[in-house]
């Protein structure tokens, strides 16, 4: 019996991860994968119920499960306190606490959405690469860190340290290669060597694992040259290799390529059990309106089928039950373009999906 943490989270993130859970308790039947749920609180939400947004309920789910489904943590209504107890806390401690450290954000193309992108038809048509993202160091753990008074107590000052061990690099580095080699062989490492040291190390240390690569093809880029080559030539790109912050914008900055954020998954690995997520955020805006694209999270749950629990053919089996649904033309409103496509919510998507895992 396969145990799933399910945290749903803040703003749509319940309503997304409600149809994830649907289809892989669908997939789950059809191909004998015997499975638990069972809900925590996280974020936002446990900031209201717990005061903390990494309850020690949670923290004690999620050490034991063989998986997490997560939604989306954040909103304006907890703004206003400090960094060290915003909901979006919550995420960062559970990542460095299971030790995940490598996060892999898949940027795929589905055929019937190359005319929502807004980039030409010619420059996105196959698109089809992976971000791996440094997801435990760098600037969103670095000591020290806050808001402090200047010593002549006139205003503030904000710090944040970048810091990176040898470490830290060659293990995402090594998970970088053994990608690409799953893949098409090719491997870009984004750095920012012309101005930062943890780039430097990191460069030399990539360089070095590439040593027990060598059917890998390794180039490196600066990480303002690579966020305007992912707009001018995305099929340039087959595994890309970033720290922490790097791999968050650039990875949000590829969704463009897809037609919408709502259409990325991701997977958190490392030590402790794995962690799946849309890359997308709460969206406050739209929350409760059966508005959302659950299709990123649906496609995190075909990740988890494949990194956790290792079935490929149920994993498998949701990525042509999306892809067929999205060919008979149905879309959320972040997807949707005039023409014969129908306009469906978030439920709706989630109960297509369904049926075509259901048939086959």
């Amino acid at each position: 019996m396969a145990r799933i943490a399910v945290l749903g989270g803040d703003g749509v993130g319940p309503e997304v991860v409600r149809e994830a859970a649907k289809i892989l308790a669908t997939a789950g039947a059809r191909f004998g994968i015997p499975l638990e749920f069972e809900e925590g609180v996280v974020g936002g939400a446990a900031i209201d119920k717990h005061g903390t947004p990494l309850p020690q309920e949670t923290r004690q789910l999620c050490s034991v499960c063989d998986a997490i489904l997560f939604g989306a943590v954040g909103g304006p209504k907890w703004d206003s306190l400090p960094v060290d107890r915003r909901p979006e806390r919550g995420l960062l401690l559970l990542r460095k606490e299971l030790g995940l450290y490598a996060n892999l954000r898949p940027v795929k193309l589905f055929a019937p959405l190359v005319d929502t992108s807004p980039l030409k038809r010619e420059i996105i048509e196959e698109v089809d690469l992976m971000v791996l993202r440094e997801l435990t160091g760098g600037l969103y753990f670095g000591e020290p860190k806050g808001i402090v008074p200047v010593e002549n107590g006139k205003g503030k000052r904000g710090v944040d340290t970048l810091i990176y061990t040898t470490h830290e690099i060659e293990r995402i580095a090594r998970i970088g290669f053994q990608i690409a080699a799953q893949r098409r062989k090719r491997l870009t490492s984004v750095d920012k060597v012309n101005v930062l040291a943890s780039s430097q190390l990191w460069r030399q240390v990539v360089i070095e694992a590439a040593k027990e690569f060598p059917d890998i093809e390794l180039d490196h880029m600066l990480v303002d040259n690579c966020a305007m080559q992912l707009i001018r030539d995305p099929r340039r790109f087959d595994v890309v290799l970033t720290e922490n912050t790097f791999g968050d914008i650039l990875s949000d900055e590829a969704a463009m390529l897809v037609g919408s954020i709502g259409m990325l998954p991701s997977a958190s690995l490392g030590d402790g059990p794995g962690l799946y997520e849309p890359i997308h955020g709460s969206a406050p805006d739209i929350a409760g309106q059966d508005k959302a694209n659950p299709l990123a999270t649906i496609l995190s749950v075909a990740m988890l089928l494949r990194h956790s629990l290792h079935h490929e053919s149920a994993a498998a089996a949701i990525e042509a039950a999306v892809s067929q649904v999205l060919e008979r033309g149905y879309r959320t409103p972040d997807i949707w373009q005039p023409g014969p496509t129908v306009l469906v919510g978030t439920a709706q998507m989630g109960e297509l999906v369904v049926e075509s895992v259901v048939k086959g």
